[in-house]
């Protein structure tokens, strides 16, 4: 019997935490970033099938994991998107607002974009950072106003900017919407800093883990959102479940799976089904640092007719 309960580990506030709140037009950390425009990814090998998205919990395992696998035949990459998870929308109860807050795991990777990052891209792997709620009442789902939510979205665009990412990644989870005297979900937050997201960044990947009030309010005064999105998957590790959103097969994940805690069997199962009902994603979450060739194969061999290899 499959379990819908997610087993994240919930990247909260840490007594040590640093706290970045990314201010509209900040530019200062740039240069000590790296994050000039990221290098041109190298030539990967061809692969045909689904694209493998890897969340890494940056708390405990290095992103640099994500590109030690490759294909047995061919030699291409398993992963094609690696998310770092995560970095947190939180709110200051002095002015009222919410802000991005990255806690010193996250702030370390950014940091040190140059060694953590970058060998991913010039692999031709693309790197999102997930925003994930902080259970201080303020979400993708509960902006005041247009202008709060631009303004989130302006810190969202400028982290991305600032670190050379290639995109952000919204999961609407642990927000605690009314915390801290805050509002709870209204129908028109998500819709303008999505909107105003996607202006900043029109090139730039934008992905929807779907769950949380914000998944289910897309759609507001004649505008919809859900085209917007370059890629939607489901939350839940161990199962079959497509996402409510509109956007073609090749743009969503129905399958989702945990490393070392979803059976190869059901992973295999998750794959193949991917394959023969033709989505074009399939979502993996927390890849550490030990050898999980056996269970990366279980799902590269139905996607790509290959086992996984990894290299130390």
């Amino acid at each position: 019997m499959l379990t819908l309960v997610r087993s994240r580990v919930r990247t909260a506030a840490l007594a040590l935490s640093a706290v970045v709140a990314l201010a509209v037009g900040a530019t200062a950390t740039t240069a000590t970033t790296g994050a000039a425009a990221a290098p041109a990814p190298a030539p990967a090998a061809a692969k045909q099938g689904p694209a493998s998205v890897a969340y890494v919990e940056v708390n405990n395992n290095s992103m640099l994991n994500v590109g030690k696998y490759t294909l047995a035949g061919g030699g291409g990459n398993v992963f094609d998107v690696a998310v770092i998870f995560a970095a947190n929308i939180n709110y200051d109860t002095g002015t009222k607002t919410a802000y991005l807050h990255f806690n010193e795991n996250v702030q370390r990777v950014l940091d040190n974009a140059a060694t953590q990052i970058r060998p991913l891209q010039q692999k031709g792997i693309k790197v999102l950072l997930s925003v994930l709620g902080n259970h201080q009442g303020a979400g993708f789902a509960n902006f005041p106003s247009q202008q709060a939510a631009s303004a989130f979205a302006k810190q969202l665009s400028d982290a991305v900017a600032t670190y050379g990412l290639d995109g952000i990644d919204f999961d609407d989870e642990y927000a605690q919407y009314g915390t801290n005297g805050t509002g709870q979900p209204n129908a028109s937050s998500f819709v303008h800093l999505m909107t105003a997201l996607r202006a900043n960044m029109p090139n730039k990947i934008i992905s929807l883990y779907n769950i949380g009030p914000a998944a289910s309010r897309l759609s507001y005064g004649g505008v919809d959102v859900s085209s917007k999105f370059d890629y939607a998957w489901n939350p839940y590790y161990g199962s079959w479940q497509v996402p409510g959103i509109s956007l073609p097969k090749s743009k969503l994940s129905p399958a989702a799976v945990e490393i070392g805690r979803t059976s190869q069997t059901t992973t295999a199962d998750l794959a193949r089904r991917t394959v023969s009902e033709a989505y074009g994603v399939f979502l993996t979450y927390n890849l550490d640092g030990s050898n999980r060739s056996a269970d990366v194969s279980a799902f590269t061999r139905q996607l790509y007719g290959s086992d996984a290899v990894y290299t130390p």
